[in-house]
């Protein structure tokens, strides 16, 4: 039987920059999510499941808006990000209040998914190229030991509303990830990407590749993912502010010598809510795409 991929969609986060429920904030012309496009993106790609990792108190929410356009489209199913969640019983800090960052969130998708799969961020647009690219790795070259990242262009990523924090990826000559460096405070000056974070280089080349969380997936990451956060958790339990990220899997992924990450480039341009004030660029944004004719002005025809 043909792989079918499945997307897992990452929108339990506290949304804290933003200061509202971004994942749900309407933005195309008949009330669209960012999520929406992704998904109709990755409906005509090829996949045939969508997974949403929500937290619980949402759950109603996602289900009245996905539910009506998405029956009969693509298989969904709705999974929740719990504080306690493969802890295994051990002890958290009374202060503790939200879970352990995207990798926990995508464990705790384990049972819901069996094919390979692609993880994004809910409040990111990653565009039409970045989904067809993910659909035809994961059909036919993603395995046990082949993972990849969907690559964007530093440049196409920035805000002109703030700094941006990204993961910088270092690739070899066979397209390879080698590591992951998580660059904080990039923007714009000048004319060149400059990055204030204490680190060097301070300058990064506008166009590195880097990680804007779509990543590609074998289900046999869960059991590596457990291990780790097992781990993790014998660590980090007592730390009110420790998250369990997925760029740290990847890497150990790498350093563990279990396998390869491709890192797959796309021209697609990102666009994503960082700031409130990116939303009105958003939704021009994806005003000027359906102008083009890349997305109908009503994606489920409402």
């Amino acid at each position: 039987m043909a792989k079918q991929p499945t997307l897992l969609i990452l929108a339990a986060g506290m949304a804290s920059r933003y200061g509202s429920m971004k994942q749900i904030q309407a933005f195309g012309p008949a009330g669209e999510t960012i999520m929406e496009y992704s998904i109709y993106d990755a409906i005509r790609a090829g996949f045939k499941k969508v997974v949403f990792i929500i937290r619980e108190e949402f759950a109603q929410d996602f289900k009245n808006i996905f539910e009506p356009v998405l029956k009969g489209k693509i298989a969904t199913e709705y999974v929740y990000q719990k504080l306690d969640a493969f802890t295994e019983g051990a002890e958290i800090p009374a202060e503790r209040t939200k879970p352990w960052g995207t990798a926990h969130a995508v464990l705790c998708a384990k049972n819901a998914v069996s094919d390979p799969f692609a993880v994004i961020n809910a409040d990111d647009f990653y565009g039409r190229d970045a989904f067809e690219k993910a659909a035809d790795f994961l059909t036919g070259r993603c395995d046990e030991k082949t993972y990849s990242i969907i690559g964007y262009e530093l440049v196409k990523t920035l805000s002109d509303n703030g700094t941006v924090n990204r993961g910088v990826c270092e690739v070899d000559g066979a397209g390879n990830l080698v590591s992951i460096a998580e660059r904080l405070n990039i923007s714009m000056k000048e004319g060149r990407v400059v990055c204030d974070d204490d680190l060097q280089p301070h300058e990064i080349s506008k166009d590195a590749n880097v990680s804007m969380n779509f990543y590609c997936f074998h289900p046999s990451l869960f059991a590596y993912t457990e291990n780790l956060f097992r781990d993790f958790i014998r660590e980090n339990a007592t730390k009110p502010k420790s998250e369990f990220f997925i760029p740290l899997v990847a890497d150990s992924f790498i350093k563990d010598k279990k396998g390869v990450i491709n890192v797959i480039p796309t021209s697609a341009q990102w666009f994503g809510v960082t700031y409130k004030e990116d939303a009105p660029e958003v939704k021009a944004s994806l005003d000027a795409l359906i102008s083009k004719g890349e997305y109908p002005g009503s994606l489920w025809g409402k």
